[in-house]
């Protein structure tokens, strides 16, 4: 493979929360420089060892480390060994997402919050349909993204964490967890109390956890559409959750709606644009 900067081996540890799929002894990342796929598998077997081969790009695991996608993949990236490296290329790219600063840092924690945002509005519909259940589940993966976004501004890697360590490294989170699984209330009252507790700390972290977004929107004074936004490379990765996040920050008067005449054949109505 000419074109990779070398490769990472991951070896099945048995572990309960060992990310490699059970029927393989042996993952083999090999990380290229430029890859026009995104990931491409393939499966071999050397006398009794059974192994996949992974060839992936840089561009490939920047983008799971900050939307939090293919966490399985990147978790066997950052753990495993190095088996060969040229240069020392490919050991300082893995350091560089290890250190998990900066501007990386901070996508991956808008990526957080919007899905934080978009588990807290759906569990208030269910919970308003009296769904309860599907409202369970939708507290339940907003409580995940809540300790997520605390671990990583602690600088902590949201993958690496299980809910049993998240007692000693945030005893409030995991406290509200404990409420919602193993609490003597009755569902609809654990779910209510959850969703209180997640309307707060939405409102508490929406402009720290929104900035890349504001960054965007403050690098020039002319107004934005929701198509203008989306197509930063910035913010791909929350692309989906962006109408949601954009009217969460107009009601907390973060950013201003703005309507304009509506152009190429819209009819009568007016766009909806936004400014920071």
């Amino acid at each position: 493979m000419p074109w990779a900067i070398g490769a990472i081996g991951y070896r099945h540890s048995g572990e309960r929360h060992s990310p490699l799929p059970n029927d393989y002894d042996l993952l083999i990342i090999a990380v290229c420089n430029d890859l026009e796929d995104d990931v491409r598998i393939e499966h071999f077997i050397n006398r009794d060892v059974r192994y996949q081969l992974l060839q992936v790009g840089k561009s490939y695991l920047l983008r799971s480390l900050v939307s939090g996608d293919h966490s399985d993949i990147l978790q066997c990236f950052l753990q495993g060994d190095v088996i060969w490296d040229i240069e020392g290329e490919l050991t300082a790219f893995r350091d560089e997402l290890i250190q998990f600063q900066g501007e990386v840092r901070s996508r991956r924690r808008f990526k957080e919050y919007s899905r934080l945002l978009r588990m807290f509005t759906e569990a208030k519909h269910y919970e308003q349909a009296k769904d309860f259940m599907d409202a369970y589940y939708c507290v339940m993966q907003a409580l995940k993204h809540y300790a997520n976004i605390e671990l990583i501004e602690q600088g902590i890697l949201p993958e690496s964490v299980t809910w049993e360590q998240m007692l000693s490294l945030n005893p409030v989170v995991y406290k509200l967890f404990h409420e919602l699984t193993d609490s003597k209330e009755t569902l609809s009252q654990r779910i209510e109390l959850l969703l209180l507790t997640s309307e707060f700390s939405i409102v508490s972290k929406m402009e720290d956890c929104c900035a890349p977004l504001l960054r965007v929107m403050e690098c020039r004074k002319d107004t934005w559409s929701v198509h203008d936004l989306s197509q930063f490379d910035q913010l791909k990765h929350v692309k989906e959750d962006l109408p949601l996040v954009l009217s969460k920050l107009v009601h907390h008067s973060l950013i201003k709606e703005v309507s304009l005449a509506a152009v190429n054949g819209y009819g009568e109505g007016r766009e909806i644009r936004y400014k920071a």
